[in-house]
Order: C-alpha cells, then structure tokens, then sequence
C-alpha cells in the first residue's frame, strides 16, 4: 500500500517506517475516538513545566516568589499548581489556610500513597486559591515523611511520581522549597525541570549558592538530566543603598557567566510582608505597588524564557 521510497534508486526504510506509523495513528483515532483524549493529556504532560523555587538559605523570598510567580502564571492564562515542600507550611498558610495540621490531605498523604503503592483519587487533597491556583498544602507530618524517605526504594523520586498523576492537568507545577538540602528538596529537584534561585540582595551567600549548585549539579548527573537552571533572582533588593547595589553587581560579576541572573530585582517592601497574613498575593494587596510590578516583570521574563527554549528544540528538531 505504501510502496516503497526511493531517493537516487536507494530505499529508505526510515521514511517507511515513519509513514507506516502515521497511518496506523491516524486509523487508530479513527477507530477509538477515545485515544484523542488519552495522547492530548499525554502531549500535555510532556509540556508541563516543574519549577523548584529552592536556597537552602531561609528567609531570601522563596514562599513569597513561588505563590507570586504562580498567581502571575495563572493571571497570564496558566494552569497552575502549587506545591508546598516545606513541613513548616509557609505556602500553605499564606495562601489562607492558618492550620494546616487541621487540613484532611497534604503532600505527605500524597507521598505516603505513592509509598505505599495505593492510588490517589483525582484532585484528592488540591485545594484552590481565589486567584486562580492550585495548592498541594503541608503540614509538619511532612518532616516525619522525610525520615521515612530514607530506607525507601527509588526515596529520590516520590515526589516526581506524585507529580506524573498530575501532570497532564497543569502546564506549571511550582514546588516551594524548604530552607535545607535534604532529601525533600533532592526530590522536588529530581522532580523539577527547571530551579529558580531567590537571593536576598542584603547578603551575598556565596559558598551556600555553590552547596546549592552542587546539589542541583549531582541531582542533574545522576538521577533527572533534564534539570536545568532558569537563574538567579534577587529579592528584598533596597536600590537605595550601595551596599545592595555592590551586592547585585558582584552577584552578577560571578554567576552572570555561567548561570542567568534574572533581569527582574524584587524590591524591599515593608507592605510585601504584611501580605502572609491575608492569605492573598502581592497583586491583590498591592496591585500598583513596586513588589507587584516585580512579580509581573518576572512572570514575563519566566515566559520569555521558556518562548525561547521552544523555539531552540524546534530549531535543533529540523
């Protein structure tokens, strides 16, 4: 039926091959109507982007970026979920939910599943914020998950088997991370495909970026190839004085190189902080505000990057 294809009197069996399964699809959807639906989720779980908001130094603006970044996506028209990966909570609270311990599902339900190999119904345990994302909560029970994780088979990528059940169902997942390299955060980067590192422009924490580059470096080697570092953000960034300024300069000077330092600075904002008890993002407290402005900023650079990205895997696919 197909014949068979020649260029200068050689055959291609490659070309062959590649129409074969062409018509074998296209009879396939024709015959079940059902397995449009099945490789629809399929293409979208491959273009799901994970993205770990990780420095396992405290205080730099990670639970602020990671709820803000992805309020920003979901206002650009993203389907976003966030995932709490700190036993503090953080997110969780920030996003309205004071008692997370009171809460019926976290991520240590979710993980414990996985272990345990019994299914996760779907949604199970998500709850949804006002301003159009997802929560996975947490709850200190996530600490006692990380002990567990120790002695278990595959512990690196729980979390990432969690995630596939979801990843059909957003085009982003940001994972909040907690302020250590433990096994938590190793498996929210096995899980990941891109990092995002805030640093608190008051406090240039060299050799903690090299720990952290180091892990993000091994995790890439040996367990999730695909892991790559979108860059460097600086947080809580005072432009008045000249001792923020060296900082983002010198910051700039030694990672700018090799890794990205993203355009976009978060401003200091004493209003910014007063948003964790509200339990809504800068935008709704402070839409006209600098912080906001910021996160907007960051959201269009986090977008362009990826814009980019693509159109560099088509340019190498032709």
């Amino acid at each position: 039926m197909l014949g068979a294809f020649f260029i200068s009197g050689t055959r291609i069996p490659a070309i062959e091959r590649a129409v074969t399964s062409l018509l074998i699809l296209k009879w396939r959807l024709f015959l079940f109507p059902e397995a449009t639906a099945i490789i629809r989720n399929e293409v979208k779980s491959m273009n799901t982007q994970i993205i770990a908001i990780a420095n396992q130094k405290g205080g730099v603006g990670k639970t602020t970026t990671c709820a803000n970044l992805g309020i920003g996506l979901a206002q650009a028209g993203k389907k976003v979920l966030l995932i709490d990966g700190d036993p503090q909570g953080s997110l969780t609270i920030s996003l309205g939910n004071p008692q997370p311990d009171k809460l019926p599902f976290t991520l240590s339900d979710a993980m414990g599943k996985i272990l345990m190999d019994q299914p996760i119904r779907t949604g199970e345990g998500i709850l949804h914020h006002a301003e159009g994302v997802d929560l996975m909560p947490a709850d200190i029970q996530l600490s006692g998950m990380e002990v567990s994780l120790v002695n278990a088979m595959s512990r690196e990528t729980i979390l990432r088997q969690y995630l596939d059940t979801l990843k059909g169902q957003y085009s982003h997942i940001l994972i909040d991370c907690q302020p250590s390299l433990g096994m938590l955060t190793v498996n929210a980067l096995a899980a990941a495909n891109r990092i995002i590192i805030p640093v608190q422009a008051e406090y240039l924490p060299a050799k903690g970026l090299e720990q952290l580059l180091s892990t993000v470096n091994k995790v890439k080697r040996q367990i999730n190839p695909k892991l790559q570092i979108d860059g460097i953000l600086l947080t809580m960034v005072d432009s008045r004085t000249n001792f923020a300024k060296e900082i983002s300069a010198l910051l700039r000077e030694t990672y700018g190189s090799k890794i990205k330092v993203f355009g976009t600075e978060i401003p200091h904002s004493v209003r910014a902080k007063e948003i964790s008890a509200e339990g809504k993002s800068i935008f709704a407290h402070d839409p006209g505000g600098k912080v906001a402005e910021g996160y907007r900023n960051l959201t269009k650079e986090v977008l362009k990057l990826e814009k980019q990205r693509e159109k560099n895997r088509a340019g190498l696919g032709r």
